[in-house]
């Protein structure tokens, strides 16, 4: 499913116009961004929760030259699963 899709269901489901649906989930995915860029987490009960992992500095090789390289630690957004999502896909 691609957003245009999720839009139109969110649409269909909420009784929304396909331009409120949007400004929605756009709203949605621009609080999600914002809490999750200032380093706090965001927590959905039964569906899951967005946070923020740190990925440590670590060495890589370059694919072509075979190369040892350092990869720069870095923050990584992070979804993990609520029992709620989990049973869902699991058809529990």
């Amino acid at each position: 499913m691609n957003k245009k899709e999720l839009v139109e269901k969110v649409a269909e489901q909420a009784d929304l116009s396909l331009a409120q649906a949007d400004r929605a989930i756009k709203s949605m995915t621009d609080a999600v961004t914002k809490e999750l860029a200032g380093g706090g987490s965001v927590a959905l009960t039964g569906f899951g929760v967005f946070q923020v992992k740190e990925r440590a500095e670590r060495s890589g090789r370059n694919p072509q030259t075979g190369e040892t390289i350092k990869i720069a630690a870095a923050k990584q957004p992070s979804f993990k699963a609520g029992k709620g999502l989990k049973d869902a896909v699991n058809g529990k």
